[in-house]
């Protein structure tokens, strides 16, 4: 899957420069190339890894954690999961720091990041998040971390401690290094670095929506730590502005790539120009005179000259393998799907839930992916060889309200159906209910669904026989995020009714405009 935005011949770049939920990204640079990772919490492959040549235009290359290697994820684990990841290079490998909010900081490394990384616990824990290494003059290394409320009942202190320098092992008890309760409650996302005999911690303080930029500065690595505010929203559209990273141009400049919680849709990514003054960085641009740096809507190229990406989430099925776009609700399962039993079709088999159930929250086998736009349509051709009564394959969209529409096997007939969902506990498995809200008898078993999703902020479906004349279902669904992201357009076949069977829905093609 390639990324893209526009670039007007001016040179210049508007923000956001990916209108995407990449959550929490942190950023490096090698040579030319620039690598980010994103969170991904319940939906693996997890830790998305993009790449691009000028920190504008963004590749999706890699996923660093294919499953995680805990037995609850066999299952949805709503919240929990990958949390906010940072990426750094160091002797010639790719070290990505992944806090597992409920079980400790996994470490993922590779020489290359479009090949296979290897992983180690670093250490079991609960409830440290935000992890990120640092490499000395010395030759030590360190981690800085701070705290998930949620599990710790602390949110405002930041901590460091040392680490063996192959990030096997923690070589130290945790030091307290700076504490916000008062300057800068909900102070997380620390992002740690070395520059004119200073060492830097950039770090989110305040809360996702309302947020701001703090920078702690030391001559030494556990402080004291002195703080300061270095961008906030200002008088600008941009709320947050909250977590990211700092990465140096070959030509010496200075970027910060962070995200702004959009609630519905995730948390989109900017690029801010950044300088230093005084031996403090400076982010954006101070546009109301207060003396600290706002987000930027447009500003000029990091550089020229690099090719454009075709935004494209569609899918034909042609591949030997899932396309890098597409993420399950829990560990992948071999037998959720085959791209072999009939080529050039995806088969989603219908599932039964082995825990509760067959709801769409509750099912490990939905097959995700992360809208690229506020608007957009996403339309598929799929037939149904249904077994069972329950029997049934379609499309929809995650979120705390969910819906879903697609062919249902009655065991004498095929119906058109769509469900709406409503999520009353977000965390881990959670709480969820669904309802019939269309019904009506097909002659076929193959149709075309389309779910299209307004600026508006709703969504959704119709339906057609022959994939031209789409009959609109009269139910609009409120788009709404899922827990810690932004909802997600699916693929699901299930068995509704949970029973064992052996039918399955083939899908031909995925097309998103």
């Amino acid at each position: 899957m390639k990324l893209r935005r526009e670039m007007d011949s001016l040179g210049t770049y508007k923000n956001p420069i990916l209108y995407a939920d990449y959550s929490d990204p942190d950023v490096v640079r090698v040579g030319g190339d620039y690598y980010m990772v994103s969170s991904s919490f319940t939906y693996i492959p997890g830790v998305p890894l993009l790449h691009s040549r000028d920190l504008v235009h963004w590749e999706l290359i890699n996923h660093c954690v294919k499953e995680l290697p805990f037995e609850k994820y066999a299952l949805p684990c709503h919240g929990s999961g990958t949390w906010a990841p940072s990426i750094r290079y160091h002797e010639g490998t790719f070290f990505v720091f992944i806090p597992l909010v409920d079980e400790g900081i996994l470490v993922a490394r590779t020489r290359d990041p479009y090949g296979e990384f290897e992983w180690n616990m670093l250490c079991r824990s609960k409830g440290w998040i935000d992890p990120c290494p640092f490499w000395d003059h010395d030759g030590k290394a360190y981690m800085v971390f701070a705290y998930a409320k949620s599990r710790t009942g602390i949110k405002h202190r930041l901590s460091l401690v040392e680490i063996d320098p192959q990030c096997q092992s923690l070589l130290d008890t945790p030091r307290l290094i700076f504490d916000g309760e008062q300057v800068a409650p909900t102070s997380e996302g620390p992002k740690m670095y070395q520059k004119n005999g200073y060492y830097y911690i950039l770090m989110p303080s305040g809360g996702v929506e309302t947020g701001w930029q703090s920078c702690l500065r030391s001559r030494s690595v556990y402080g004291p730590y002195e703080y300061k505010v270095v961008m906030h929203q200002g008088n600008s559209p941009v709320n947050g502005p909250h977590q990211g990273g700092w990465v140096s141009s070959p030509d010496g400049r200075d970027w910060f790539v962070h995200f702004q919680d959009v609630a519905e849709l995730g948390r989109i990514v900017h690029l801010q120009p950044m300088c230093f003054l005084d031996n403090w960085p400076f982010i954006g641009q101070d546009q109301n005179g207060d003396g600290i740096g706002e987000p930027v809507e447009e500003w000029a190229m990091p550089s020229e000259g690099m090719p454009e990406y075709a935004i494209s989430q569609s899918d034909d099925f042609t591949g030997k393998t899932l396309g890098l776009q597409w993420q399950w609700q829990a560990n992948p399962d071999a037998g959720f799907y085959s791209l072999e039993k009939n080529p050039g079709y995806l088969r989603l088999y219908c599932c039964r839930n082995p825990s509760r159930e067959n709801l769409l929250w509750y099912a490990p086998n939905v097959l995700t992916q992360i809208p690229q736009k506020p608007k957009l349509t996403m339309t598929v051709k799929l037939s149904l060889s249904g077994r069972q009564e329950g029997d049934f394959g379609g499309i929809g969209m995650v979120g705390h309200d969910y819906g879903y529409a697609g062919l249902y096997c009655t065991g004498r007939a095929v119906q058109i159906r769509c469900y709406r969902g409503t999520v009353t506990e977000p965390m881990f498995e959670g709480e969820a209910s669904e309802k019939l809200v269309f019904s009506q008898e097909t002659e076929e078993g193959r149709a075309w669904f389309r779910l299209t999703l307004g600026e508006d902020k709703t969504y959704g479906f119709s339906y057609s026989a022959d994939g031209r004349t789409f009959t609109r279902i009269e139910h609009s669904f409120p788009l709404k995020r899922a827990t810690w992201t932004g909802a997600k357009l699916c693929l699901w076949s299930c068995s509704r009714e949970n029973r064992e069977s052996e039918g399955y829905c083939d899908y031909e093609y995925v097309n998103v405009e």
